[in-house]
């Protein structure tokens, strides 16, 4: 029998949920035009909907006109950003996830007490970044256990560390202890950095891929929790794909000797979308069986920013 694993908890964090619930409650407080800065998550079916419904994204605030109403996307920004909004006289609505603020107010409490910070993350990624510019002059950012080699502090300075909240358990840890081997005094945050959802979403990935042929992982390329999982599947020997949708299955990957698939999706994809992964597998490759597999329950809620409750939503 041709068996599906599907993994629970999966999809949607309480910190997409809220961006979204943001945006979609700002299209009806809020007169239009409504900018987004970035995309509001990481999925390219949530942004084209939110599209369709009349919200423009922009990378640069530069291009949102004077006195607009605009978003910050749930990856967080800098001050630097915060004060151009200030400038350009925009009305934000700061749709940050909660667990990202916390890591901000982190970095700032640290560059406070005159500490050099690590920041463990993706330089490229827009919530690193974004973090980094709560104290450019102080947080480094390294993304593996090599780059620890390049850092060269006095024996003076006091180092903490931090990390992106998307990033792999098994591979943080790692770092964290090379960290803790190079620099015996360093400091870090009270409770994980990590998201809960990020957590919980790896273990159940590590619960299932044993026990699959392939795993398939519903989300979009620059999503860094989806891709965190595939490379999780793939690290405990399970080949993995990551797909934006259902049409994104290459029927090669599911041949004849293929008979039990795992089944996720990253915490900024919405659960219509592995519904639809779920309907091919069973009507095109001919699946019978789900089999769904939880590590846990979860119950996170985020309100909504006040500004917005004030405003009538």
């Amino acid at each position: 029998m041709k068996e599906i694993f599907l993994a629970s908890p999966r999809g949607f964090c309480a910190g997409v949920d809220r961006a979204i619930d943001v945006v979609e409650t700002a299209l009806k407080v809020y007169a239009e035009p409504l900018y987004v800065k970035h995309e509001i998550v990481h999925n390219s079916f949530v942004v084209k909907n939110l599209k369709d419904k009349g919200v423009i994204f922009v990378e640069d605030l530069a291009d949102v006109p004077v006195g607009a109403n605009v978003i910050f996307s749930a990856h967080g920004v800098g001050p630097q950003v915060v004060e151009q909004a200030r400038q350009r006289q925009l009305n934000v609505t700061d749709a940050t996830c909660p667990l990202v603020t916390k890591v901000h107010l982190e970095a700032k409490r640290y560059a406070k007490e005159d500490y050099q910070i690590i920041l463990i993350g993706h330089k490229k990624h827009v919530e690193a970044i974004g973090t980094q510019g709560e104290a450019p002059e102080r947080i480094t950012i390294i993304e593996t256990i090599e780059d620890i080699e390049s850092l060269s502090f006095s024996k003076d300075d006091k180092i903490a560390y931090l990390t992106q909240t998307t990033l792999s358990v098994q591979d943080t840890t790692g770092i964290i202890e090379a960290l803790k081997e190079k620099f015996p005094g360093i400091e870090g945050p009270g409770k994980s950095d990590i998201c809960y959802a990020t957590t919980n979403r790896q273990a159940a990935v590590s619960e299932i891929a044993e026990k699959v042929d392939i795993f398939l992982v519903v989300g979009s390329s620059n999503s860094s929790n989806s891709t965190r999982l595939k490379e999780l599947a793939e690290k405990m020997g399970c080949k993995s794909y990551l797909v934006d949708n259902a049409d994104g299955i290459n029927a090669d990957w599911i041949h004849d000797g293929i008979q039990k698939v795992g089944l996720t999706s990253g915490a900024s994809a919405p659960e219509v979308l592995v519904q639809k992964v779920l309907e091919r597998l069973k009507d095109e490759f001919h699946f019978e069986k789900v089999n769904e597999i939880s590590v846990t329950t979860e119950n996170v809620t985020f309100k909504l920013p006040k500004q917005l409750i004030e405003a009538g939503a």
